[in-house]
């Protein structure tokens, strides 16, 4: 897993006005912050600056990886893709791209009929690298239609294509 990379990615403390997800820091946004910490509300925004890379790895190991099923998924590079997808789009859309790219019910959790049909892939040569770039072109229209419906998220689409370019 790569949560080096997702860090990388989100960097440090943002609070962008544009950013529909408010003040994040290493890409925690104030509402997964208070939900892991048991806050019954929003982290503040000085919680949020405040957040420890050390947490901020154990949020996405749990919530990101373990919580979505995603850290069963034995191809680095599909996990690492949902990872992303999963932190940037959050867990339940990143569930329902990879339920559409295998062809089981999208019920937004991945579980063993979802975890069956990734495997079979994994028996077909160079199938990942399809499933892949399934998800990948789910997640770039999704973006664009973001765009369209909000332009103010345009802001943000340059760094959105880098992102995305990166699981190219």
């Amino acid at each position: 897993m790569s949560l080096s990379n997702i860090l990388r990615r989100e960097g440090g403390f943002v609070d962008h006005p544009a950013d529909r997800g408010g003040p994040t820091n290493f890409g925690i946004t104030a509402a997964t912050l208070g939900d892991w910490r048991g806050l019954g509300r929003p982290a503040s925004r000085e919680e949020v600056r405040a957040l420890t890379e050390r947490e901020a790895r154990k949020i996405y190991t749990q919530r990101y990886l373990t919580d979505t099923g995603f850290a069963q998924i034995t191809n680095a590079k599909l996990r690492d893709l949902l990872l992303d997808c999963a932190v940037h789009h959050g867990p339940r859309r990143a569930s329902i791209w990879l339920q559409e790219a295998v062809g089981v019910e999208a019920d937004g959790k991945v579980g063993p009929k979802t975890l069956e049909a990734v495997a079979n892939f994994g028996r077909r040569r160079r199938s990942f690298a399809s499933l892949r770039m399934t998800i990948l072109s789910k997640r770039i229209i999704f973006l664009g239609e973001l765009i369209t419906k909000d332009p103010k998220q345009a802001v943000f689409a340059k760094g959105w294509m880098v992102r995305v370019s990166e699981f190219l």
